[in-house]
Parts: C-alpha cells; structure tokens; sequence
C-alpha cells in the first residue's frame, strides 16, 4: 500500500502546481503532467496505461472508497492525503469526489496507417468540443483523431472530462501543419466548409481508405490555405436558415459518413 504524506497548508507546491496544471497548456507541457479528477476517469487511465507521478486524496474519499484507492495506487509514485475544504480549493468540478491524479503525459502516437480514416481539427478553440468530436471518433471507429498545434490543448480538464476517457484511448496525432501533415503521410483531406460551393455534399459519396475530414475553428472555419491544399471540398446540406453547424455536430455528421 503507497504511503500518503498529510498536506495541510493551501500554499504547498504540490497544491499550487495542481492549480496551475488545470489551468495552463504551458506549463502542463513544461511538466510533463496533467490533472485527471474523478474516480471512473482515473481507473480508466491506469487501464489505458497512463502512469500517475501524484495521487491526491481528500480524507472523506479515502475512507468512502477505499478499495479504489488501493488499486489507483498500484499505478502512482506517490500519495498525498488532504482536507476536504482543500480538495475543494483544488477541484475543478462543482461536486468534487476527492480523487486527483498527476498523471504523465504519454509518449506521442507513432505511425500513422494510411488506410485508416480520420478527423483532423484545425484551431479548435473549445475544449468540449475538442472532447466531444474525440468521443464520437472513438464510438465510430476512426483511426484517431489529428489536432493542430493552434487548437486546444487535449489534455484540458474540460476536454478530457467531455471526451469521458476518449482521449486516454484513441490515438491523437499532432502536427504544425494539417496539410503537410496529410501529405507526408499520403492522406486524403476533405476540408469541410459550410457553403454550397463545395465540391462534393456530405452523404453523396463514399469515402475511403486513407481519407480525412478536417474541421475548421468554430468562429472562422478552416484557414484558406488548407482549403485550397484539401483534395476536395465538402459541405453538410441545411435547410431553413441555419447557416453552419456547431464543430462538435459536424464532425459527427462527417464521421458518420466517413466511416461507413
């Protein structure tokens, strides 16, 4: 059984980088650690083989869960126990369990398969949409999803909490460049646009093998560089005066189509 150490102070370095963690790409990056809070997404990431540098555990959890904790802590180097009115300090959820975890940052996905089909996300802004279009690939059986280094960060509270565990699972590829990354890898980029103009309509072809579907930012779309660098152009029909979908239905329109 890991041996917890007692932290009390709401200053504590351990307290404040979790604080910082949950909110900063950067410094979830310069770390190597992101924050996972909850106990089904913390035993989700363990099966996954995420490893855990840090589990935090309020008192009232510890004794409420107790043989969870045991096995959480098969997976961690080491344990911290705090006050629930410190837990609450920490948590980013409105009704806290008691469970953190640092977890690790996992070692970036290798080889692409260029038979595979997937959805690339260019300058997403919102993690839950993010979240969501990771839970609807995994559902589907896309091959992964692709993420460009403007987008958000995958690992946010917000998003890994939408995508309920996704993004621990599938396999999430990231570039500069979503076009050079589709050419050094010899895949098809469909860029789908919310105009009429579009070569082809969504759900009046087949993809295939090796073909992508790219999702622009939810406020301007895709930038016109990878418009003009995808193989074709695609656009989901609407009717009334709806002018464009949110990014998270589109992409789950598009996958369906993609994966059929």
């Amino acid at each position: 059984m890991l041996e917890f150490r007692e932290i009390t102070a709401k200053d504590n370095r351990l307290i404040k980088l979790i604080t910082l963690l949950q909110k900063s790409s950067k410094a979830r990056l310069e770390n190597g650690l992101f924050v996972l809070e909850g106990l089904r997404i913390c035993k989700d990431a363990a099966l996954c083989g995420i490893k855990f540098d840090t589990l935090v555990v309020s008192k009232t959890a510890k004794e409420k869960y107790e043989k969870e904790i045991e096995e959480l802590c098969l997976n961690a180097d080491s344990g911290v126990l705090i006050l629930d009115d410190l837990f609450k300090r920490i948590s980013d959820t409105v009704t806290p369990q008691g469970i953190i975890v640092l977890a690790k940052m996992p070692a970036p996905v290798g080889g692409i398969d260029r038979c595979g089909r997937y959805i690339a996300l260019e300058n997403i802004a919102d993690p839950t949409n993010l979240g969501a279009v990771a839970r609807t690939a995994e559902a589907l059986g896309a091959g992964g999803i692709i993420v460009s280094a403007d987008s958000c960060d995958p690992y946010s509270p917000k998003a890994l909490r939408a995508s309920m565990g996704t993004l621990l699972r599938i396999p999430v590829y990231f570039c500069d460049d979503i076009p050079d990354f589709l050419n050094r890898n010899s895949l098809r980029g469909f860029a789908c646009i919310p105009r009429d103009t579009a070569d082809l309509k969504i759900g009046e072809f087949r993809f295939a093998g090796g073909d992508v579907v790219i999702i622009g930012n939810e406020a301007n779309g895709l930038k016109d560089s990878t418009i003009s660098a995808a193989y074709k152009t695609v656009t989901i029909s609407m009717r009334g005066k709806i002018e464009s979908l949110n990014a998270a239905a589109a992409a789950a329109i598009a996958l369906w189509e993609l994966m059929k």
